[in-house]
């Protein structure tokens, strides 16, 4: 499919994406205007529009290109180093702004508050991790950890792991997330007996399990909520 190609110059100056950003702001551009002012420039062949275009085109639109290394940049026609090392760091800026916590501590005063806390972390994962959120006393999040990647089974969850890292943290209560590739964050039977030894242990052991969220794709259940804590 060949993308028509109009170059820069001739779309009235009103219409070009550094002056529609500086105009109406950067969340009233399209994906492809704001990718063509990373760019900068096309090529001798195309604008930088179509080249925005095609390259949104060859990563399905932007879920793919986040993960885009630099050879596969530079694999497209138009983009040489210079380009690609731009787009890799700014998809990194990116990452680490939506992962980003304010210094004061985070508080849990529902399930929505967990997920929120790890959905943008968790939500486009390729595996499934399990994260321990630590609390103290007034809910305030004083740590948080990957304890497994993997599939999700009660052979390899070992409830020591878990407690030992809230013991050594002196936490007061925990809550466990983990993430389902395929964006459906229904339960399995394996997320609700693992769940059920943890709340079990931590009983044991005088460090309550809050709640169990598994995360879909900006959806999330509750094992608190369904009943099962």
């Amino acid at each position: 499919m060949t993308i028509p190609s109009i170059m820069i110059k001739d779309v009235p100056k009103e219409d070009r994406p550094r002056e529609r950003l500086l105009k109406l702001g950067s969340s009233h551009l399209s994906n492809q205007e704001l990718l063509a002012i990373l760019l900068g420039t096309g090529t001798k062949e195309e604008s930088v529009m179509t080249l925005s275009q095609r390259i949104l085109m060859h990563f399905e639109g932007l879920k793919l290109l986040k993960d885009a290394t630099i050879e596969e940049l530079m694999a497209i026609k138009g983009i040489g180093e210079a380009k690609g090392v731009l787009m890799l760091a700014a998809i990194e800026v990116g990452k680490r702004m939506n992962q980003y916590k304010p210094n004061d501590r985070y508080v849990i005063r529902s399930p929505e508050d967990g997920a929120d806390y790890v959905m943008e972390e968790m939500r486009n994962l390729n595996q499934e991790h399990f994260v321990v959120l630590f609390l103290n006393t007034k809910n305030q999040i004083i740590h948080n950890q990957t304890i497994f990647i993997g599939s999700l089974n009660a052979s390899i969850v070992h409830p020591r792991e878990v407690y030992r890292e809230a013991v050594k943290r002196s936490a007061a209560s925990i809550i466990c997330a983990h993430n389902h590739p395929s964006g459906d964050p229904t339960p399995s039977q394996e997320d609700i007996h693992v769940t059920r030894r943890l709340v079990e242990s931590g009983k044991m052991i005088g460090i309550e399990l809050l709640d169990h969220l598994i995360i879909g794709d900006r959806k999330f259940v509750s094992l608190k909520e369904k009943g099962y804590l």
